[in-house]
């Protein structure tokens, strides 16, 4: 099928390429010419495991290609939206300025019959009140296809998702376009992906409920990290012992900093900000979860003081920026939160991180960045630990001791050997450990 995808950042880059890879004719748009001029070459403007080679292969078969120009969107039967929702200055609500200004973008370049998709994440009712402007507009139709991508496995999570969500309008423009995506999507579906079809704000809810509950359970086992550390439990051996219902499962039970990126910290506060606006409590516990996720950015900053006593005028060794491994992503990252804030407090803050040195430095200036990891540690006072990345996880303890100048660690995810730290002569942190 001939399809567009207006705007070409993380989530638009990905699907398109990822568009074309499944053998559809795709054209990508952006405002940025820069970004435009970069994917057109073939190269991401964001580190994502896999994207180059789709990207690449894509660009080579003739079916990608980019452009600035929203007019070459004419012609496309699909034009999907994936535009970003920022969170509003001044407020938690969602900004949709971006995803207006596509739609209406797109309204002279629709034919009738045509499908405009919604990507992006937006408060529950945007679809309704944008499918009345397209059907108002032109011959087209609507639908929401809320994405679910993990940064580090977006390539795989758009070609073989788990479940796809299609939320369309009543009667036969929703069997259209519920065929019109069911063909876009055909390898997944003839592979046995589920596919639930919805109304429009279901389809809405879908996502940020699943945000929601991910950042609701990252936040209870920080709670009960704070309750560990109080009484002298183990929060990883805890959360190991629950883990086991199946009722509860393991995953994203990992006690420490905390979470942060571009999707659930501001995905959480415009849920509740929509639910403020309906006239509705029902989601006031959430600023408790944003209120446990950021108070964890402090208690490993107290940690490192713990350790050192002053810090200021220490040689602190931050390892890890990203907001999590396999990213360069440091978009409301923890670990950039905890440099910056250790810097602010007089100690000398040398940072690694394997891919977001790049990302981190236009943010943070006023940081040191060291080259590999031997730099970063050596010398240092106290180290943090504070993205799990697998080259740090795997890092020898003699070796690192042989490097610092004090056997001092904080480890902000809980992802190493302690008995190994201390057997190597460290003085040893965790969170929610004793």
């Amino acid at each position: 099928m001939r399809i567009s995808v207006i705007g070409c950042g993380y989530l638009g880059a990905v699907h398109a390429a990822c568009m074309a890879e499944l053998g559809h004719e795709v054209v990508g748009i952006d405002v940025d010419q820069h970004k435009v001029d970069e994917l057109s070459a073939g190269r991401a403007p964001f580190f994502e495991p896999g994207l180059p080679e789709v990207l690449t292969r894509a660009l080579e078969s003739g079916r990608l290609r980019f452009s600035t120009d929203l007019a070459d969107a004419a012609g496309a039967e699909v034009h999907f939206v994936a535009v970003g929702t920022p969170q509003t200055k001044g407020s938690h609500a969602a900004d949709l300025t971006y995803v207006d200004a596509a739609v209406r973008g797109l309204l002279p370049h629709l034919a009738d019959g045509d499908l405009v998709v919604g990507k992006s994440t937006v408060p529950v009712g945007t679809a309704s009140r944008l499918g009345e402007l397209v059907r108002a507009s032109s011959g087209a139709d609507l639908a929401w296809n809320p994405e679910f991508l993990r940064e580090g496995f977006a390539v795989k999570d758009t070609i073989t998702p788990d479940r796809f969500v299609y939320g369309v309008p009543a009667g036969e423009a929703g069997e259209r376009a519920t065929a019109q995506l069911d063909a876009i999507y055909a390898t997944a579906l003839e592979a046995g992906t589920p596919r639930l079809v919805t109304d429009y704000a279901t389809a809405e809810l879908v996502k940020v409920s699943a945000n929601a509950f991910l950042a609701t359970k990252i936040s209870f086992i920080n709670a009960i990290a704070e309750i560990a550390e109080a009484t002298g439990a183990d929060v990883t051996q805890l959360a190991d012992a629950i883990g086991h219902d199946a009722r509860i499962g393991r995953r994203f039970l990992n006690a420490g900093i905390g979470f942060g990126g571009g999707c659930l910290p501001k995905d959480i506060r415009a849920f509740q900000a929509r639910a403020d606006e309906l006239g509705l409590d029902s989601l006031a516990f959430l600023s408790d979860v944003d209120a446990i996720n950021l108070r964890r950015r402090d208690r490993v900053v107290a940690l490192a003081e713990e350790l050192v006593g002053d810090v200021s005028g220490a040689r602190v060794a931050v390892l890890g920026l990203a907001f999590k491994p396999d990213s360069d992503d440091v978009r409301d990252s923890p670990a950039l939160d905890v440099a910056r804030r250790l810097h602010g407090r007089g100690a000398s803050v040398v940072a690694f991180d394997p891919e977001a040195n790049g990302t981190a430095g236009r943010v943070a200036p006023e940081l040191e960045y060291a080259a590999d990891v031997e730099s970063a540690l050596r010398g240092a006072d106290v180290v943090l630990v504070l993205t799990e990345w697998k080259q740090f996880r795997e890092l020898e303890p003699a070796a690192v001791a042989g490097l610092v100048s004090h056997a001092r660690v904080v480890d902000g995810r809980n992802t190493l050997d302690a008995a190994a730290y201390r057997a190597a002569g460290f003085e040893y942190r965790g969170l929610g450990r004793p």
